[in-house]
């Protein structure tokens, strides 16, 4: 038996606590995230990850344990019909703790509390994962150098449109002397 968490408990009491450990865990399976104090959500997450295994199980005993815990029969049953077998392959780790910024009210520490991906085991959540950083961060890099050889295109295409004029055809003023920068970039060559 886990020992007891030491300090004050949510709520006052140890009925209290429990109703609202069941009313977050209800609530948590309804909507698929919420968002709360890091305190509740980190005594929910043993909560919600031994309700979704009592779910997994999927007899009649386990119902009925889960329907002492929470009141709602409607979440039960999504529990045990669409959540459950999700999670059939995933050993542990169903839910996801992210901190935020502080309530601005009373500047309380926030977190969002979420179910994770439905029918992914654990190693193959987080690969999944990685694989998607590194797509998201790899068109960002293509993109970019794909920029450079459009804008080249673009700049060929204007040079191509425009008539090209022949140094003999100029005339005036221009003529003899240097482009602008020739001079700046002949003393940089120099250094």
């Amino acid at each position: 038996m886990p020992t007891p968490t030491k300090g004050a408990r949510l709520g006052g009491g140890p009925a209290h606590e429990r109703q609202i450990l069941a009313n977050l865990a209800q609530s948590l399976f309804e909507h698929g995230r919420i968002t709360t104090t890091v305190a509740k959500a980190k005594r929910l997450r043993p909560y919600a990850e031994r309700v979704v295994t009592l779910a997994k199980r999927g007899d009649l005993a386990s119902r009925r344990k889960v329907l002492g815990l929470l009141s709602d029969k409607g979440v039960v049953h999504a529990l045990f019909a669409e959540i459950a077998p999700g999670f059939a392959e995933r050993d542990g780790g169903y839910t996801r703790i992210t901190k935020i910024g502080p309530r601005k009210g009373d500047n309380a520490p926030m977190a969002v509390i979420e179910l994770v991906e439905f029918g992914a085991p654990a190693k193959k959540a987080v690969a999944k994962e990685a694989e998607k950083a590194t797509k998201k961060a790899a068109p960002k890099k293509t993109e970019k150098v794909e920029e450079a050889p459009v804008e080249e295109a673009a700049a060929t295409d204007a040079e191509a449109t425009e008539p090209e004029v022949k140094p003999e055809e100029v005339e005036g003023e221009h003529a003899e002397a240097p482009a602008e920068g020739a001079d700046e970039a002949a003393e940089d060559d120099k250094k």
